[in-house]
């Protein structure tokens, strides 16, 4: 693996990683123990990391089932024009929906392909009505409900 800068990666940095991607809250003391080096030495690598971009921030897990978003919704989307000031404001309009987990530029039949939280059915035709359809300049859309998640994303570091 190499950073931006051009600079490799080496194994105890893909350890280090892979520890972080399973729980990020893992203290440099555990994380030392596991790779075999320095808390000072697993510090300063996780600092280069993130300086070169490879580590670009540290969040929570949250099962959404758990705080009312039972379903998840894919939403394939075609928009009129290909300008960059459309797929601009697209974009903009998408980030200011809370309920929108990921929305991706994509080639092939549509344009974007985006992941959806919902409470249920009905909060999906609402956010429909009041959001997504109040986004000018889509030509087609296409919804599918996620019946049930065989795998989640994961980094090739984990596998």
């Amino acid at each position: 693996m190499e950073a931006k800068s051009g600079k490799k990666f080496d194994e105890h940095d893909r350890a280090i990683l892979r520890i972080l991607l399973a729980d990020s809250r893992t203290t440099l003391q555990e994380i030392g123990r596991s790779v075999g080096l320095s808390t000072t030495s697993c510090w300063n690598r996780i600092k280069r990391m993130e300086d070169a971009g490879a580590i670009q921030g540290y969040t929570v897990e949250v099962d959404l089932a758990q705080i009312g978003y039972q379903d998840t919704v894919i939403v394939q989307v075609t928009l009129e024009s290909h300008s960059e000031e459309t797929l601009y404001e697209f974009g903009r309009a998408l980030e200011s929906i809370p309920e929108v987990l990921e929305a991706l530029l994509i080639s092939g039949d549509y344009d974007y392909f985006i992941r959806i939280a919902v409470q249920d059915t009905r909060d999906y035709e609402r956010l429909l009505r009041e959001r997504l359809y109040k986004i000018p300049g889509i030509r087609h859309s296409k919804s599918s409900f996620v019946l049930r998640t065989l795998k989640k994303a994961a980094t090739p570091l984990t596998n």
